[in-house]
């Protein structure tokens, strides 16, 4: 091999494209709407809506976990043979450690809304609706 000819070292060939004209940056800048994903939005209005349920009923909540799955599981409930779940509530099982928990379906409360307004408008919806199961109330007394 002769001596003058210099092979690139692959650390500097991974810090450039192919065209060597380095790395882009983001499409669109963090001041966009458009920058958070629907996942994030999604998650942004659930936290919204817990939110503003603790802070009347943070006593009765505050071992309550709540999340987001994208879809409901393929065993459905008996009520819930002719419907697709929009969120569920399971009770606390103290034998497998488990809490409170209210989970919420990404992706069959996104199919419904056509905005983010429906969008937080049907995720607070959802969210009390598991909730006053949760607290054994009606979801318009919360």
């Amino acid at each position: 091999m002769p001596d003058d000819l210099v092979i690139p070292s692959r650390r500097t060939a991974r810090r450039r494209d192919r065209r060597g004209r380095g790395l882009r940056g983001p499409l669109l800048p963090p001041t966009l709407p458009g920058w958070r994903t629907r996942s994030e939005e999604f998650d942004d209005a659930v936290l919204g809506a817990v939110e503003r349920l603790e802070k009347r009923w943070s006593r009765q909540l505050a071992a309550v976990e709540f999340g987001v799955e994208e879809v409901p599981p393929s065993d459905p409930s008996p009520w819930e043979r002719d419907a697709v779940a929009l969120g569920r509530y399971f009770p606390a099982d103290p034998a497998a450690g488990l809490t409170d928990r209210v989970v919420l379906y990404r992706r069959p409360i996104q199919s419904r809304c056509e905005d983010t307004t429906e969008l937080h408008g049907l995720v607070e919806e959802v969210v009390r609706e598991q909730v006053a199961h949760l607290l054994g109330r009606d979801p318009d007394d919360l």
